[in-house]
């Protein structure tokens, strides 16, 4: 019997800098005792988000993660560089030693600000687990092949966007509206960032109620309604559709026996002729279809469940720990 709920698992919040962008950190188990000594945990599991980056769609996928690897080790999620908003009066943890990327905001530069975030908070000797979701499995697979002294036990690709995100059914509704329209869509949008929170929470909730039952994530869209993440999401995601074209197969083939895919029945960001090619192309690797109706954005309602079959996953690599 699990000692308390899920629910009430502490997490910490953390506000930085890195690569000069804002940054919000969620983090279950140590934070502060990561480098101290031979008692310090010796695995951490990371979470790389999909786009939009905000953490809080991720806050009871971790817990129930922390809760079910018995508290033993620490499970973060980071966001993407500019995908929050910093409360009023809130600390910020200063940046001292890496300096700005010109294009932070970019896929290549949250790709850069991963690996620097990585850099300055966890030693070199501790292992690490990598949960990518979506575009968060493209930047875990370009961090094995960038990073490579990385001590990566597993990176686990939940719906993973690595490839023709432009083709996709998704992808050829959003790429013109992303890379095309980008601007026209603003006017709108800072219209309704101009609403009072109350009411902007009311249309959210009324939006969102058949789609969504996370309460947390849904506090997460609602905080979104800034033009600053909106913008920096839209321009994240117009790079997105114009730079992951072809599956890095050799990265893929290389680091194969630490892959797990899992990829959704009704995906319309990576549909099931995605998953078949690549069961194909590897067909010794760990390369799951989903039977259980879970969507792309399962951060939504389904945070519970899939975070125990990612559980039930890993058994075997972290039992010798």
């Amino acid at each position: 019997m699990k000692e308390e709920s899920d629910e009430h698992v502490p997490v910490h919040e953390e506000f930085t800098y890195v690569c000069g962008a804002v940054t919000q950190v969620l983090k279950c188990g140590p934070w502060k005792d990561l480098f101290q000594n031979e008692s310090s945990p010796k695995l951490l599991f990371l979470v790389l988000p999909g786009n939009p980056g905000l953490v809080y769609y991720y806050r009871t996928f971790i817990q129930v993660l922390y809760s079910g690897l018995k508290q033993k080790y620490p499970v973060w999620v980071v966001s993407h560089a500019g995908h929050c908003k910093v409360p009023y009066g809130m600390k910020m943890t200063e940046e001292t030693d890496v300096g700005k990327l010109d294009d932070v905001f970019g896929l290549r530069g949250q790709i850069e600000h991963k690996l620097n975030f990585l850099r300055k908070n966890v030693p070199r000797y501790m292992k690490l687990v990598l949960i990518g979701h979506s575009v968060g499995c493209y930047i875990a697979l370009e961090i094995m092949k960038l990073a490579p002294e990385l001590q990566i036990l597993r990176s686990v690709l939940l719906f993973p966007t690595i490839e023709r995100m432009a083709q996709s059914p998704q992808g050829k509704i959003m790429t013109p509206l992303m890379c095309q329209f980008r601007y026209i869509v603003y006017m709108p949008l800072y219209l309704f960032t101009l609403l009072p929170e109350r009411v902007k929470s009311f249309l959210v909730r009324f939006v969102l109620r058949q789609q969504c039952s996370d309460e947390n994530s849904l506090a997460a869209t609602v905080d979104m309604i800034n033009m600053d993440c909106i913008a920096n999401a839209m321009y994240m995601g117009s790079k997105e559709m114009r730079t992951i074209i072809e599956k890095d197969s050799s990265t893929v083939r290389k680091y194969l026996k630490k892959l797990t895919f899992y990829y959704g029945a009704a995906d319309p960001w990576c549909p099931v002729q995605y998953y078949e090619e690549m069961k194909m192309e590897f067909p010794d690797g760990d390369i799951r279809l989903c039977e259980k109706g879970f969507r792309h954005a399962f951060v939504l309602e389904t945070s519970k469940e899939m975070a125990e079959m990612v559980i039930a996953w890993l058994e075997n690599d972290i039992a010798g720990l």
